[in-house]
């Protein structure tokens, strides 16, 4: 442990500069909070984000997607090592670019079930988090280019959301196939699938003109870059809160080599993710006062559910067939997904597996199958794990704000989620086997008919990230609540978090659509309690 203080020097006064409102993480959610906060030409906007510019071939490119995993666009976190995953220490991509995980991620916008909203509501105590409620929201962000919907679907909003035009045949055939087995093909998987039990499609995917990714940076942020009250730091790391009692009135962040601090008058919003979220609240010693305590740091409130509820949606690399026909990928890369129930008693459909146009191994499952080094000649249909009951936590490893956080993912951390997974793994090789797919199979790569402990010993050398890191300041109610149904820390004035860190429970799908949702909703709350 670090003996060093939590203390940092005060900046220069020109340092020292003043805004309305200071949004910490210039990712999925932050870029909407500040894009509505700065609405308002009279609202000074200070958006601070510690990757840099997103304008860049691969980010723009969203066939090349997973070309920004573990490159200077990725926080490269690891997970510890885990007994549930054999020791392995799995990946965690997140976004360090202006856009977050929109600017790297695979561009699937999944709105979440209808279940899901019910229950934050629940959790929160507010029904202005219930499905009802967000689906306003949602149609306020969405410029829909697909089937008609009033009730369901806007248009006209920032986020161009389409359909790919000219999927892989791979696909259609998957459609058909798992139509066959009872997952029923609809035309927009987030119209009433996500009211329903099942449904298989190609999802609705970020991408314009034919190739172009729509990340939160180019829909929200871009087009109001300009305006004088809006002011975009990029390579801005922010370490901490600054306090007055029990009020936010500052952040201390690192720019340009240097340490900087901003005041803000209003508000502080953290939508650094839920990783740096809990890691920035426990530095300006919000947390469990026993954990900040141990490293030195002074408790400023005792929040103890920070870093904790860790939750990811899991992902098994993965069901493999080489193409007897190779096809190179198009648009983003994983155009068919489903959603089904393991259990028929499940209230929500608890499984998403997702279509990846190349072979797709973890580094164990890889080389023990011999998966093709030309991954495009193979393509994947990975099982995913979208309602987790595994829980894992985020602890501090210092007192420095350069000290790593030890992240424990707790992947396949139940029995259940370990059941779940395996029938899974059952129903994708279903659906990959079935007579619709053999046109495009020469043969499976992985897994092969594995049963009883083979299959497990399996999925544990294979099961990995979703890439969606979440709920480690959840909102809601009990002790372990970190903010309420408005968004704001517990105990603490002036300052709310607004990113998937504040989920209760992780939504049915990919996050991305979820956080311009928390987004928007932190910017009606903020505009409404400051009347602007």
């Amino acid at each position: 442990m670090s003996t060093d203080t939590n203390a940092t020097p005060m900046p220069s006064d020109v340092d020292r500069a003043t805004y309305d409102f200071i949004v910490c993480g210039g990712g999925t959610a932050g870029c909407v909070v500040a894009r509505r906060l700065a609405e308002d030409p009279s609202v000074r906007v200070l958006l601070l984000e510690a990757g840099g510019d997103e304008r860049v071939p691969a980010v723009g490119d969203s066939r090349v997607w997973m070309s920004n995993i573990g490159s200077e666009r990725d926080w490269q976190f690891r997970a510890e090592p885990s007994a549930t995953l054999n020791g392995r220490t799995p990946p965690l991509p997140m976004g360090k670019v202006l856009g977050g995980g929109s600017s790297v991620n695979g561009l699937i916008w999944a709105r979440g079930h209808k279940n899901d909203f019910d229950s934050w509501a629940e959790a929160a105590g507010d029904p202005g988090w219930r499905y009802e409620a967000v689906l306003d929201l949602y149609k306020r962000a969405e410029d829909w280019d697909g089937p008609a919907n009033a009730r369901l679907r806007g248009v006209g909003g920032p986020v161009y959301v389409t359909l790919p035009k000219d999927p892989v045949p791979v696909a259609h055939a998957l459609m058909e196939a798992a139509a066959a087995v009872g997952i029923p093909a609809v035309d927009d998987l987030n119209a009433e699938t996500m009211e329903s039990e099942s449904g298989c499609g190609i999802p609705n995917v970020t991408v314009r003109d034919g190739n172009v990714r729509v990340s939160m940076a180019n829909a929200y942020l871009r087009p109001v870059m300009a305006q004088s009250n809006l002011t975009v730091l990029l390579g801005a790391r922010v370490e901490r809160v600054r306090l007055d009692g029990r009020r936010a009135v500052g952040v201390d962040y690192v720019h340009d080599g240097g340490q900087r601090c901003a005041f803000a008058s209003a508000e502080i919003v953290l939508s650094a993710g839920a990783i740096h979220t809990p890691k920035i609240l426990m530095f300006s010693g919000i947390g469990d006062e026993r954990q900040l305590k141990a490293f030195g740091i002074p408790v400023a409130h005792h929040l103890p559910g920070v870093g904790q509820n860790f939750q990811d949606h899991i992902l098994v690399a993965g069901c493999v067939w080489e193409y007897r026909s190779p096809e190179p990928p198009r648009n983003n890369s994983a155009e068919f997904t489903f959603f089904a129930k393991s259990d028929p008693s499940l209230p929500t459909p608890d499984l998403q597996p997702v279509l990846e146009e190349c072979a797709f191994g973890s580094e164990i499952t890889g080389p023990r199958f011999g998966l093709p080094a030309d991954r495009a000649s193979a393509w994947t249909l990975a099982p995913g794990l979208v309602q987790p009951t595994s829980r894992g936590h985020v602890a501090l490893t210092g007192n420095r704000a350069s000290d790593p956080v030890a992240i424990h993912a707790n992947f396949l951390g139940t029995a259940q989620d370990v059941q779940a997974l395996v029938r899974c793994i059952e129903l994708c090789r279903e659906i990959g086997n079935a007579p619709a797919l053999r046109p495009f199979v020469k043969r499976e790569l992985m897994p092969g008919p594995l049963r009883g402990a083979e299959l497990e010993t399996f999925l544990r050398d294979a099961a990995g990230t979703y890439f969606h890191q979440t709920c480690t300041a959840k909102m809601g109610r009990d002790a372990m609540s970190v903010v309420d149904g408005t968004l704001r820390v517990y105990g603490i004035e002036g300052l709310r978090i607004a990113d998937g860190s504040i989920m209760p429970t992780i939504t049915t799908g990919n996050t991305m659509a979820p956080c311009v949702l928390i987004g928007e909703k932190a910017a009606d709350l903020i505009r409404g309690a400051h009347r602007i």
